[in-house]
């Protein structure tokens, strides 16, 4: 019973200090899969050892130094072999004994931005957006390839030979696994959040598939960005995301009803929002206001999820706020899809001809042509501007673009209300 105790309380540390352990070694030896594989090494020493001898007073120092002790002893012994075949060149011996040297001198260092190294490693700009998400969830997240092929609805060996390449192209890059610093740290950033609210939108309105949300996808992202926000604790667009991501998650039990539907944001049943991830939500969005972010795009966007989450009734929603919020998040993030929600929420507040014009009128809205949400929002302004055949055209639609069953199901039944 003891060992099994042992046992529980080994996985839970390595669960927990997984992707710390796998960023510092990463740093030292400059390859992921080599750092995952030391990684595993010290969890089946451990899994050895402490059984015998107990659990270590600080088990996750243990680990990473146990996982260092099995890297250099790699290195020393990849060089011995090769003494042993050839003659080694002046220029190995040096690369050699640099390496040793590098991991010798990380035996003492305390590596304290481990985990934001393999972080914005595994986000790098030079990953495609689909190879970032796959990759931190995988390395940071700790998921398997089978998980996050799942979340995604995508092959396992697509999610596999995806994060494959994504690891070789950070290995063929050269890069050091160190923390960006100055402007630099500015311009990686952005991708690092990006990639974080990809992940979570896909868990809040998943883009295909039966289920209209993925509850675990949500949670794995919030649970990222906490993470974040404790390493990187003067960024106020850090906690804008976690202060978006906490409030729009408070909406998840009630985005669909008992069978399965969805429920749109002001049908809501508000009973059913978690009033503590609206607590943090707004603590956290008070925070990015104690460090002077308030005008970040996702801060804004927080700003806008407060004003639902502070009214008791869809009835009792200041729209015209939400709609100057959205005035100033286009201007910071002049994106089609802000402006189409600004449109939706300008409709809300002057009422369905406002949001039509802003719709005919907005800028790169080629772009939207396949993007279901746009002939939805559409349909919402015509229905109540009472133009149903219109509506029920728009409605329609959008059914044909989403791949997502669930609301797919919801915009035909709309398209139905239109009918006399």
């Amino acid at each position: 019973m003891a060992d099994e105790a042992t046992r529980r309380a080994i996985e839970a540390v390595f669960r927990i200090e997984r992707a710390r352990l796998i960023g510092g070694l990463a740093r030292m030896v400059r390859d992921v899969d080599r750092a995952e594989e030391l990684a595993q090494e010290a969890l089946l020493i451990a899994l050895s050892d402490w059984p015998k001898r107990g659990v270590p007073d600080n088990p996750a120092a243990w680990l990473m130094a146990t996982a260092k002790r099995r890297a250099l002893d790699g290195i020393r012994h990849d060089t011995m072999r090769a003494r042993k075949h050839a003659e080694i060149a002046r220029e190995q011996d040096e690369a050699d004994a640099s390496a040793v040297a590098r991991i010798e001198a990380a035996m003492d260092d305390d590596v304290g931005d481990e985990l934001l190294s393999l972080i914005f490693a595994a986000c790098h700009p030079i990953l495609s957006a689909d190879a970032r998400a796959a990759l931190t969830l995988r390395l940071i997240g700790g998921l398997s390839t089978d998980e996050i092929a799942r979340a995604f609805l995508t092959s396992e060996p697509t999610i596999a030979q995806r994060i494959v390449r994504a690891k070789r192209t950070i290995g063929q890059a050269g890069l050091a696994f160190e923390m960006p610093r100055g402007q630099e740290l500015a311009a990686r950033l952005a991708p690092v959040l990006e990639v974080l609210y990809l992940i979570f939108n896909e868990g809040y309105a998943a883009t295909a598939g039966e289920d209209a949300i993925r509850p675990a996808l949500c949670a794995e992202a919030r649970r990222m960005g906490r993470i974040l926000a404790g390493l990187m604790p003067a960024e106020p667009e850090v906690f804008g995301l976690v202060a978006l991501m906490d409030i729009q998650a408070s909406r998840l039990n009630a985005r669909t009803d008992a069978s399965g539907a969805f429920v749109p944001l002001t049908a809501q049943n508000r009973a059913r929002w978690d009033p503590l991830l609206i607590r943090r939500g707004l603590d956290a969005l008070r925070q990015v206001e104690a460090l002077g972010g308030g005008g970040g795009a996702y801060a804004l966007q927080a700003a806008i999820g407060a004003c639902h989450a502070r009214a008791r009734t869809a009835a009792e929603t200041n729209w015209a706020r939400i709609a100057a919020l959205y005035d100033r998040l286009n201007r910071v993030l002049p994106t089609p899809v802000v402006g189409l929600n600004r449109a939706i929420a300008h409709s809300m507040a002057a009422g369905p001809e406002a949001g039509l014009r802003l719709i005919d009128d907005l800028p790169g809205v080629e772009a939207l042509r396949g993007y279901a949400p746009l002939p939805a929002a559409r349909g919402d302004f015509l229905f109540r501007a009472g133009r149903l055949p219109e509506a029920r055209a728009e409605f329609e639609a959008a059914a044909g673009l989403t791949r997502n069953a669930t609301e797919r199901a919801f915009l035909l039944a709309r398209a139905r209300a239109c009918v006399g």
